[in-house]
């Protein structure tokens, strides 16, 4: 499993934990250096096509609370599961199968789905998944093996892109074990070049952990792209994860974004506050918001996070900005602003320390005019009404009070 280094505060936390992580990252185990860490800024985004993920891609991935135990029963009822808890709605629409569906190849090379755990076959799956409104998506993996030995694409990229076009898949995740001989840029060019071929549309999810530099590269090759090793269901790994994929919000615009991973939210390996700062930190970051919890059985917290309509907004935005880093205060908080394009910015206070914190903000710092701003909390859904900070005064200044390992979000309206 993954590991993070057990630093919580203080300036030491970008620093020690980029260089000391030993996550792994789907299945493999990359080290710290084959990660978003000691890399290069990313390079000028080419043009993209943006139909197929304006907006950063929202669903229901497996693997982080099921792994291997999938089966056509688990998917059914999770289809239900994301109708009648309001996540489709909520703008959830991908339902992804990630490994181990499947189990051979059959005639012509054809992959063949696991006929004891999926009897009625992928075509009529995704139909039932289709008939609820939401969209079916596959896991693969670009070499000759999946991360838990399955049968990988390497070979048959064009047969297995006309396969799910044929069984009507909408996105697909294509992962990155035992391709280590292979260039990344090229393979992942080669996936998509085949389902272009295959005639429908399918979104293309590059999980190579950021070994490769996928933000130099990936913006019009797939619609998002690891950045990092893998998440854990720990606060440790969400404060990695975010310090690593800070630094790449150039690389990331609509119909192409950096991917800090699925979530973690509702899995238990957390606090409500660790689980409220996860999701709000991804959505400020542009991130794409894939569940990873058993919708089934949510409790009325986990619910609250996931369906937390105000900060799902904030990701969804349709400039298409990710946010950064603003303050870093050094002892375990910082400011993060995103841009939005009703000219509104959303603003998150971060509190990384084991200690509540009091931190603030001066409206020239996330790019608001001086002067009266409206202020509204996105997580106690309440108006704070008119705070105006004329950029003269320090007692000017907006400030508020973080828990420990917490956050607090904001949307402030000049």
């Amino acid at each position: 499993m993954k590991n993070a280094s057990l630093i919580r505060t203080g300036s030491l936390i970008l620093a020690v934990m980029l260089a000391v992580s030993t996550m792994t990252g789907c299945g493999s185990k990359p080290d710290a250096s084959q990660s978003a860490a000691g890399r290069a800024a990313p390079a000028a985004r080419p043009s993209t096509d943006v139909s197929l993920a304006p907006t950063p891609p929202m669903g229901f991935n497996t693997w982080n609370r099921f792994g291997c135990e999938v089966d056509e029963g688990l998917i059914r009822e999770t289809a239900d599961a994301m109708v009648s808890t309001g996540m489709l709605a909520a703008g959830y629409a991908y339902l992804v199968i990630d490994d181990c569906w499947q189990v051979a190849r059959g005639a012509g090379g054809r992959i063949v789905a696991d006929p004891e755990r999926f009897p009625g076959g992928m075509k009529a799956l995704a139909d039932y998944v289709h008939s609820k409104g939401l969209r079916f998506g596959l896991y693969t993996d670009v070499g000759p093996k999946t991360c838990q030995g399955r049968p990988g694409s390497l070979g048959f990229d064009d047969i297995d892109a006309a396969t799910y076009a044929e069984w009507g898949v909408d996105y697909v995740k294509v992962d990155w074990c035992n391709a280590d001989d292979l260039d990344a840029r090229v393979a992942y060019t080669k996936f998509r070049d085949a389902l272009r071929k295959a005639g429908r549309p399918i979104v293309l999810s590059i999980c190579e952990w950021g070994r490769n530099d996928p933000w130099t590269w990936a913006p019009g090759v797939g619609q998002l792209w690891r950045t990092t090793a893998d998440i854990a269901d720990s606060w440790e790994s969400v404060v990695w994860i975010i310090n690593a994929n800070a630094r790449l919000y150039e690389a990331a615009g609509p119909g192409a974004w950096n991917d800090p991973d699925m979530l973690e939210v509702g899995n238990g390996g957390m606090t409500f506050d660790e689980y409220k700062a996860h999701f709000s930190l991804w959505a400020i970051m542009a991130a794409p918001l894939m569940a990873g919890n058993d919708l089934r059985a949510m409790s009325e917290e986990t619910t609250s996070i996931l369906l937390n309509r105000e900060v799902i907004e904030v990701d969804q935005d349709p400039l298409g900005v990710q946010g950064r880093i603003v303050i870093d205060r050094g002892y375990g908080g910082q400011v993060w602003m995103k841009p939005l394009a009703d000219g509104s910015r959303a603003a998150a206070f971060l509190n990384y320390s084991g200690k509540e914190l009091e931190l603030y903000v001066r409206w020239a710092q996330i790019g608001i005019a001086a002067g009266p701003a409206r202020v509204r909390d996105l997580w106690a859904h309440q108006d704070l009404g008119v705070h105006s900070d004329l950029g003269k005064h320090y007692e000017q200044r907006f400030k508020a009070n973080v828990p420990a390992h917490g956050v607090r979000m904001f949307r402030i309206y000049p």
